[in-house]
């Protein structure tokens, strides 16, 4: 990603740019057959495509809620709330979230997928820079919950799209 530094940037338009490019790879998995997207694969994770997306997308929306709050006030109760029960409950959460999202129609998830990252980039051009871009603790909430969570899940992704080819 160009010009990404963990923790390193001073303004936002660099973020949402690095952002926008770190998830346009999994854009791919949208061209992909409902039979595609279904098939369970040997990467590291072995999920499916619908598994990875739903993985992706319950993370994003999270960073979402928190964006939403800081558009409106100062802090973020669903950050707060949301590092607590990381530290009660760790890879569990994954776990819960998974087989909540193989529950929904695909049509839904697809859905969702397809707007929630973009809807994150715009509530974060609305929430004051101090509030997120200048408070190095949320900026690094933001970026692990998505440009570092997209990098984390690069060989699901490589691997998912290759099975389908």
């Amino acid at each position: 990603m160009a010009g990404y530094h963990p923790g390193m940037y001073f303004d936002a338009l660099s973020f949402l740019e690095d952002e926008r490019d770190a998830w346009r790879p999994y854009e791919g998995l949208f061209t992909l057959t409902p039979a595609q997207l279904e098939l369970p694969v040997a990467g590291p994770d072995r999920w499916s495509g619908r598994d990875l997306l739903g993985h992706l997308v319950f993370w994003q929306e999270r960073a979402l809620a928190v964006a939403r709050e800081l558009a409106v006030g100062e802090t973020s109760a669903s950050r707060l709330r949301g590092e607590a029960e990381w530290d009660a409950r760790g890879d569990a959460i994954n776990d819960d979230a998974l087989a909540a999202w193989r529950a929904l129609p695909l049509d839904e998830l697809l859905d969702r997928a397809r707007t929630v990252a973009g809807e994150l980039r715009g509530h974060l051009t609305v929430v004051p820079e101090a509030r997120w871009l200048k408070n190095g603790e949320v900026q690094a909430f933001f970026a692990s919950e998505t440009i570092d969570h997209y990098a984390d899940h690069a060989v699901d992704l490589a691997v998912i799209l290759a099975a389908a080819r």
